[in-house]
Parts: C-alpha cells; structure tokens; sequence
C-alpha cells in the first residue's frame, strides 16, 4: 500500500472532505458545545427541569466536636425530606414534586414534574445518634452530627516542632 494513500489529503494538499478528519470534528463538537451552553433550555422541557437540580448541593464542615451539613433543597419542604444514619453514613433523600397550570383562552395546559434524590455521605468517625440535630429553613437543610466519645478519644493531635 502507498503511503500517500493512507493520508488524508488530496492532490490539492486540502483536507479530504470526508468525517475521518479529526479537527474537522472536533471543530462541529466545539460548536454544538458552546451553542448548547449559549442557547437557553426550553423552560418546559421536563428532562432539563427534572436532571437540573435533583441533586443537592452539599457543604461538608469538620469541627472539633463532629461535622456540620449543609445541603441545599430549593423548592423542597420539611416534609419532603427524610434524613438517615447508619453505618457512619448520612442518607438525605427527598422527593420534588412540581405541578403547573396555564390557562389560555379554552384551552389549559398542566404539566407535572416528579423526581427522587438520595445523597450518601460517608463520615470517617463514628456519631452519637441520639445527639444528632436537623434544621431546615428556606430550602437549607443543616445537620450537626457530633462525634461520640469513643471515637473523640481515638483521635490525638501531634505537635509538629522545628527542626
């Protein structure tokens, strides 16, 4: 076989106009990503509506008696949210339920929106769960779980001197 043959240009020296060409697709890959990034999603659209945001974001904090976390639930209430611990484990579940009505003339148009989510975080100590507390406001849902004796005294801080 020639070796002319196995490269991808034509008499010409130009590309040959077929989709093997690397920088060609990746060229059309580039320009599909920033036209999705730039163009809105469709506000009726249930399977953007449903992926965005049925994960919480969660904030995890260490202090010196235990953890503190936060996660972010919009649109969620208190009686959305069930909280678990198990294992060294923290389970946050939830379910968001969004239903919408618009009426226009004689016609109305509804539209409901339905999805879980479960986080899991893993604690590296272990928790005294008959101490563990729970707050939720304004779509902020804070957990403090503090850290038992046994797991307290297992931990021993060394003092790093120069030298």
């Amino acid at each position: 076989m020639a070796e002319r043959e196995l490269a991808p240009w034509t008499g010409a020296r130009a590309l040959a106009p077929f989709t093997r060409d690397p920088f060609t697709s990746f060229r059309r890959e580039m320009d599909r990503l920033f036209d999705d990034f730039f163009t809105p999603a469709e506000p009726r659209s249930f399977a953007a509506r449903l992926g965005a945001g049925i994960t919480p974001s969660v904030d995890i904090e260490e202090t010196a008696e235990g953890y503190k976390v936060t996660a972010e639930l919009p649109g969620l209430e208190q009686k959305d949210v069930e909280l678990n611990l198990r294992d060294n484990l923290l389970v946050i579940r939830g379910e968001k339920r969004e239903e919408q009505t618009e009426k226009k003339g004689a016609r109305t148009y509804a539209e409901r929106m339905y999805g879980r989510f479960e986080r899991v975080i893993p604690l590296d100590a272990e928790i005294e769960a008959g101490k563990v507390e729970a707050k939720f406001k304004n779509g902020v849902l804070t957990v403090n779980l503090p850290r038992s004796a046994k797991a307290q005294e297992k931990s021993h801080r060394i003092e790093v001197r120069p030298g």
